[in-house]
């Protein structure tokens, strides 16, 4: 089959044994490949409600066709399990220069199963597995450990997806990174990974992915590269802190954790033009990445020390500046850069800060917790200490063992009423006052709040589809276009991460969905038209809230956080809120052919071609 090898390869750390598998054709032309294939697996092979850190759970890191050549964007990759935050599925997604080169294994999946009796890591390459280990990697930062299996290895080129030390000690928000380049970062996958025993998955092939037309597919790519690396021109100077100010213009920035209107000075200070040329950034690309979103700070203090590596994205400078009315641009560097080498998610890491700092402020931490610490909005020591403390789960970070929704519980009094989540899952830093798509896009997104697996936000810059119908951007405050918009863009989404496609290559230059199916069918040698490549998508979020269902999510957790239904009293958001939540719900549930309860019907099911898939329903 063209753009796949069609072979899965299974990987039992118990035994560290090792097999290939085939995977049906159909299968892979129905799922496409990436989130919603893992999600099959996971609907088939494990049981309802598996304990995330139980051998039984599987950990799964797929990819797609787009790697069967270089088509720009192609390094993302996928890595899909049960998630320790919601217990339920988990698809998240890295990038780097790992990606392509593990397609050329020749699998386009790989199955990590049961627990090695002791820490190891994979290389995976043309021959087959390798199973080494990893004891004196353990407790080593994600950096490290990169650089150290390189040495090991004998090749600079080969990448290895790792975890870090939060990783290694089951933090709920643990992250998995490329060689400390990029992470997936949201859900906690880096924690399935550390009750594995397994410290990396290093990959190296050289094997040609078979393609339908290799030379027209080529040449396209080619053409694609040069004419996003001009579109994407600006994206490329600033990177994603490119939308701090504009963001905040309309409201669309987390400030004071969920509770505050306007923040305009602060904006400026740590957003984009000024970040760029405080920091002196230049772009750090992933592997055939014409546009370079990823940000290479240098930052010298007073005191002579430096920081370089890995600057903060605008999910971090809005979780850890924002929304904690932290100014301070180089304190949000320190934090974030201990995040990256612990192995931790940036979007949690600061919503938990911000819950704490709220808690302060209402009086509910107890002087045996804060120790003499006080903890006040806006100051940068703070924030970095209490990362250091959430990362390591000690002092007050012992509170998240159990994530948000663990602490809300843990400290009492009114905690459960202000925490912002959905399923256990921390809100990314975009707010449905001002979209009204997110409210129920995080309500209902398959792995919890989130902006990655469909993204409203992005119409209120001016993203929509006309090959989807849309004549242009939904208005951001409708509630009758609401439902839609979030149907739309959690599809278009689900589809970038079956192809293992880098949004980016959208949102920050242009691409479009019809030079997407253009490239999908040089290389597949189908014919098929954007609409058509998007109901594949359609598809797999379905088995995807198949997984949720027999999990018992319901309409009960299809929710929006209490403070979403607070207005703002000034600023871009005024006066808003994405309610009525039910009617617009209910209108997405009826986009979804799903019943009342947010279950899909078996009508749904088979209309889909997913038949087999009902004996999962209820």
């Amino acid at each position: 089959m063209y753009g796949y090898w069609c072979k899965a390869l299974r990987v039992d750390l118990t035994t560290q044994t090792y097999r290939a598998e085939d995977i049906p054709e159909e299968t892979m032309r129905k799922l496409v490949g990436g989130g919603s294939l893992g999600a099959k697996i996971l609907l088939e092979e494990t049981p309802a409600n598996v304990n995330p850190f139980s051998p039984e759970n599987k950990l799964i890191f797929a990819v797609g066709p787009l790697q069967g050549t270089n088509f720009p964007g192609n390094g993302k990759w996928s890595v899909i399990t049960k998630g320790p935050l919601t217990g339920t599925f988990l698809d998240s997604a890295g990038t780097g220069h790992w990606a392509p080169f593990f397609k050329k294994t020749g699998y386009d999946l790989v199955i990590f199963e049961g627990k090695a009796p002791k820490p190891v890591y994979v290389f995976i390459n043309d021959e087959g597995v390798q199973f080494r280990d990893a004891f004196h990697l353990w407790g080593k930062d994600t950096v490290e450990t990169g650089e150290c299996i390189k040495e090991e290895l004998g090749d600079k080129r080969i990448n290895a997806l790792n975890i870090g030390p939060a990783g290694e000690m089951l933090n709920p928000v643990a992250c998995i990174t490329c060689d400390g380049h990029s992470f997936a970062g949201r859900g906690g996958a880096g924690a399935v990974m550390g009750s594995k025993n397994l410290k990396a998955v290093a990959a190296w092939g050289t094997k040609e992915v078979p393609v339908k037309d290799r030379e027209k597919a080529d040449e396209y790519s080619k053409k694609i590269f040069k004419q996003l690396h001009e579109q994407g021109a600006g994206f490329r100077q600033h990177g994603t802190p490119v939308v701090m100010v504009p963001l905040q213009e309309i409201g669309d920035v987390p400030i004071k954790y969920w509770r505050g209107d306007v923040w305009k000075r602060g904006a400026g200070l740590i957003g984009a033009p000024r970040y760029t040329d405080y920091l002196k950034v230049k772009p750090l690309p992933c592997i055939n990445c014409p546009v370079g979103c990823h940000r290479h700070i240098h930052y010298e203090f007073p005191n002579g020390d430096v920081l370089e590596g890995n600057g903060p994205e605008y999910e971090t400078i809005g979780m850890m500046g924002s929304s904690l009315l932290v100014e301070d641009l180089p304190a949000i560097c320190l934090a974030n850069d201990y995040c990256n080498r612990m192995g931790m998610d940036t979007v949690s890491t600061g919503a938990w800060v911000g819950f704490l700092m709220e808690c302060y402020e209402y009086g509910w931490l107890t002087p045996e917790q804060l120790k003499g610490m006080e903890i006040r909005w806006g100051d940068g020591k703070v924030l970095l200490e209490l990362c250091k403390q959430i990362c390591r789960l000690e002092g007050l970070g012992a509170l998240f063992r159990e994530g948000i929704r663990g602490a809300a519980k843990a400290v009492g009094r009114e905690a459960e009423q202000i925490i912002v989540h959905a399923k256990g899952l921390d809100y990314p830093a975009h707010d449905p006052r001002a979209v009204f798509g997110l409210g129920v896009n995080y309500a209902t997104a398959t792995r919890g709040a989130c902006h990655e697996r469909g993204n409203p936000q992005a119409t209120a810059l001016g993203l929509f589809y006309p090959e989807l119908g849309q004549d242009g951007p939904p208005d951001r405050f409708s509630v009758e276009e609401a439902a839609k918009c979030a149907f739309i863009m959690q599809n278009t989404s689900t589809l970038y991460n079956n192809l293992t496609l880098c949004k980016f290559m959208v949102g920050g230059a242009g691409l479009t969905l019809t030079e997407i199916t253009t490239a999908v069918n040089h290389i597949t040698g189908w014919d098929v038209e954007p609409a058509e490549l998007v109901h594949t998508a359609e598809r797999g979020f379905t088995l995807q809230r198949l997984v949720n269902v027999r999990d018992g999510i319901r309409r009960k957790d299809d929710t929006l956080a209490p403070k979403m239904t607070m207005p703002a009293l000034v600023g871009g958001r005024a006066g808003k809120t994405p309610t009525p939540h039910d009617k617009i719900l209910d209108d997405y549930y009826a986009l979804r052919g799903w019943n009342a309860d947010g279950v899909p019907t078996a009508e749904t099911l088979k209309s889909l071609g997913l038949e087999e898939f009902i004996r999962f329903l209820p």
